[in-house]
């Protein structure tokens, strides 16, 4: 169990009578290359869908056409009720600002402090003062346990508290999802947890609706084994015997697999034991 010091955040307004992501049967090629075909799929207000396939099968491309980057060559994406492959781009612009995207690369900016990473989108994306983009910097900071660190360069930090940061940027705006985009590749295990950990706080406690994209499967089963929960000033990272997140499996264009992690790793499927094998548990 780790314990962690807490900053309340208040809760973005969310409508849960409408799922967060809606896939159609949406396909998507380059030139005569297809990436998907016929991708159907829902993840409801709340939820965590966690996006597993070998390189190429096109987890980064979901992410993508849902912040409206790729348009699909058929089918239909909802994103928050909205439909996005439509969508002209000053009002994707506009809904851009109710999703956050952690990249693999993090892409923080070298000559701006931490409190300045964090907070360069809202002073730059929206009309908040400037004490009240502080101030919610400093609430993000607090929240990730890098309270102290606002005044220090990227160049300071140690890789997990870079990506540390990059998620705090993403949440500055108060989304109400989240994408991730294989954020502890290139992480040791136990500062990958760290990362995890943050990951795990975010949909249990501010009830942000995710999707994380990773080849690292330890990380996404102690994601979804894992719980948050707060305690007096505290926060306590804990395991639980519920899973809290739903398993995709990209394979040659299509969803493969979705259902439990037990269920993934119960599979006698060839291609699903092949693409386990080496890293079963235990990690």
């Amino acid at each position: 169990m780790n314990s962690t010091a807490t900053t309340e955040l208040a809760p973005a307004s969310i409508d849960a009578t409408t799922p967060a992501v809606v896939f159609e049967k949406v396909s998507f090629a380059f030139d005569d290359h297809v990436v998907l075909r016929d991708v159907s799929f829902t993840l409801p207000v709340g939820g965590m869908n966690i996006l597993f396939g070998a390189s190429g099968a096109g987890k980064s491309i979901i992410l993508k056409l849902i912040l409206g980057l790729f348009r699909p060559d058929s089918g239909t994406i909802l994103v928050n009720g909205h439909r996005v492959d439509t969508m002209p781009e000053r009002d994707l612009l506009a809904l851009r600002g109710d999703i956050g995207m952690v990249f693999q690369e993090i892409a923080l900016f070298d000559s701006l402090t931490v409190a300045e990473n964090v907070g360069y989108r809202l002073r730059e994306e929206t009309s908040l003062p400037a004490n009240e983009v502080d101030e919610r910097v400093k609430e993000v900071l607090g929240f990730i346990g890098l309270g102290e660190h606002g005044d220090r360069k990227p160049s300071e930090l140690s890789g997990g508290q870079r990506r540390r940061v990059a998620i705090a940027r993403a949440m500055a705006s108060k989304p109400r999802l989240l994408l991730f985009d294989d954020p502890t590749t290139g992480l040791d295990p136990v500062i990958a947890t760290t990362v995890d950990d943050e990951i795990v706080k975010l949909r249990d406690l501010e009830q942000v609706t995710s999707i994380f994209v990773t080849h690292q499967i330890r990380d996404a089963f102690y994601v979804a084994t894992h719980q948050a929960t707060r305690t007096s000033d505290q926060i306590e990272i804990s395991t639980t015997d519920t899973e809290r997140a739903r398993f995709m499996v990209l394979h040659e264009g299509a969803i493969y697999f979705e259902g439990t992690g037990t269920d993934l790793l119960a599979s006698k499927d060839e291609y699903l034991k092949e693409f386990l094998f080496m890293t079963l548990p235990p990690w």
